[in-house]
């Protein structure tokens, strides 16, 4: 991913969220021990909130590895209601896809931060990371106009009990946006065509194109940002 240097009050926050979405591997693991005492230090989410999000930590590092990586890959890359690439949501395999992430990864550029080869603008954790480096109102703003589709995967993981539930049920509350779970829509058959979920029912009043109408997500910018490197 990319990195940064400005400092926001929830920075560390946003950090240890986008991470803990991140794909388990041995290097992540390592910094578990660290997330809860960013969490802690910030107190930028409510006490209920972070003893979630502890215990998500605790059981990632006392799972065994295999596990918790193929549990990951199953609830993110094999259902499109849990999907972290946040324009499956909203454009599903349309051509609008293809423009947005255009405008997206030149959002990040002309902020100074660039992304890893091989990696998505879209996909949550890197979104996370650059909505880190922005002032807290832009910040804030950028969250909030997502929260319908924090929402809805929210929602999708409320249904499955599954603890990666309250890494949401936290960017909604950081968005200023109360976690309510939405049922997310029947899912088809991954070889089947995709479809717009009626959850957002093609809503443009939060930034999104009606089926058919082009329209890239709105990225709130910042004047100035800097880069980095994140571990």
């Amino acid at each position: 991913m990319f990195g940064h240097t400005q400092e926001t009050p929830a920075n560390g926050t946003l950090r240890t969220l986008a991470a803990l979405l991140g794909y388990p591997d041995a290097e992540l693991r390592g910094y578990l021990p660290q997330m809860g005492q960013v969490l802690r230090r910030e107190r930028a989410l409510p006490a209920a909130r972070i003893t979630e999000l502890e215990a998500l930590i605790a059981a990632l590092a006392k799972a065994d590895p295999l596990e918790v990586e193929a549990d990951y890959v199953a609830l993110f890359d094999r259902g499109r209601a849990t999907s972290l690439h946040l324009f499956e949501h909203v454009h599903g395999d349309s051509r609008d896809r293809g423009p947005a992430m255009i405008d997206l990864a030149q959002t990040y550029e002309k902020a100074g931060l660039f992304l890893a080869e091989g990696e998505l603008p879209d996909y949550l954790p890197v979104v996370l990371e650059f909505v880190s480096t922005q002032p807290p109102r832009e910040a804030r703003a950028f969250l909030s106009e997502m929260s319908h589709i924090f929402n809805a995967i929210f929602g999708a993981l409320r249904q499955r009990d599954n603890r990666y539930a309250s890494v949401l049920g936290a960017l909604l509350e950081l968005a200023g946006e109360k976690a309510q779970a939405v049922k997310p829509a029947v899912e088809e058959a991954l070889d089947e065509s995709w479809a717009e979920p009626v959850v957002f029912d093609g809503c443009s009043t939060k930034g999104q194109a009606k089926p058919g109408q082009a329209q890239p997500i709105h990225i709130v910018r910042a004047p100035k940002a800097a880069q980095g490197a994140l571990p």
